[in-house]
């Protein structure tokens, strides 16, 4: 089975340079990352991803403006976009992740089986 293209979007590199290793450690996928908002459209386009872990907070342009943008190229469009947040907590969310207004949000710091779940059922198909 192909390995799921998983692209980390966020503005501090500990963070994607744990969430990448943790993932790929898993061997169900293949991680790509950005941590400058500016450069995410064309490196995810580069990329080809199956689903966007996006961060909310980010100096340049913040998740939800990029989340549009994403949402209106035309080789992302369909890809889903999970958020990840320090907004919410892990106890807010009993260290799973929460869909609000159509959208999925995982907490900071991240848990890894709670992420792992979330990817999984918004990549079914």
């Amino acid at each position: 089975m192909a390995k799921k293209r998983i692209f980390i979007i966020d503005d501090e590199p500990s963070i994607t340079r744990t969430t990448k290793v943790n993932l790929e450690r898993t061997g169900a996928y293949t991680v790509g990352t950005e941590n400058h908002g500016f450069h995410a459209l064309a490196a995810a386009r580069e990329f080809q991803p199956d689903l966007i872990l996006l961060d909310v907070m980010m100096p340049e342009i913040d998740g939800a403006e990029l989340a549009t943008e994403i949402q209106s190229d035309p080789v992302l469009g369909q890809v889903p976009i999970v958020f990840l947040t320090a907004i919410v907590s892990t106890q807010e969310t009993g260290g799973q992740y929460l869909e609000s207004g159509g959208q999925t949000f995982v907490a900071k710091p991240v848990n890894l089986e709670s992420l792992i779940q979330c990817i999984e059922d918004n990549t079914q198909g």
